[in-house]
């Protein structure tokens, strides 16, 4: 499996276990998408996904300062609640960050829980991969 498989299986895994989850997907911290179960087709899901990264990548600069200055660390997570439910961002180490569409009655400490679960596993799994890259191929 490649790291993107891994990680979308990983996506569709945190779907099952939070039911009211309406879409996922990880990215890198300046908006590339790595993978993304957050649509119909895989077409619609990466153009909705892209969507999604690139305004995530903005607010995640503006969440990390509030964060920063407001002496509370590096950032961590954000979750902004709309009229129709809830978009979440979770750190995924060092490099990316897992977001989530939920609905309006989704369980906010169980979306918690499982959000920081898959987070720490996607950022392994890409922390993998790019320490694979980085590392020359024995002869």
């Amino acid at each position: 499996m490649t790291a993107e498989a891994d990680v979308l299986a990983e996506l569709r895994r945190l779907r099952v276990r939070v039911p009211q989850l309406t879409g996922a997907f990880a990215a890198r911290t300046d908006g590339v998408v790595l993978a993304a179960d957050i649509g119909s087709t895989p077409e619609e899901a990466k153009e909705r996904a892209e969507r999604l990264a690139a305004l995530t990548a903005s607010v995640l600069g503006a969440a990390a300062q509030l964060s920063g200055v407001g002496g509370q660390g590096g950032f961590r997570e954000l979750l902004v609640r709309g009229e129709q439910g809830y978009t979440g961002v979770y750190g995924a180490g060092p490099s990316a960050v897992l977001a989530l569409l939920a609905g309006p009655r989704v369980n906010v400490g169980r979306l918690h829980l499982e959000a920081r679960r898959a987070g720490a596993r996607v950022g392994d799994l890409i922390d993998d991969a790019l320490g694979a890259l980085e590392r020359p191929e024995a002869n």
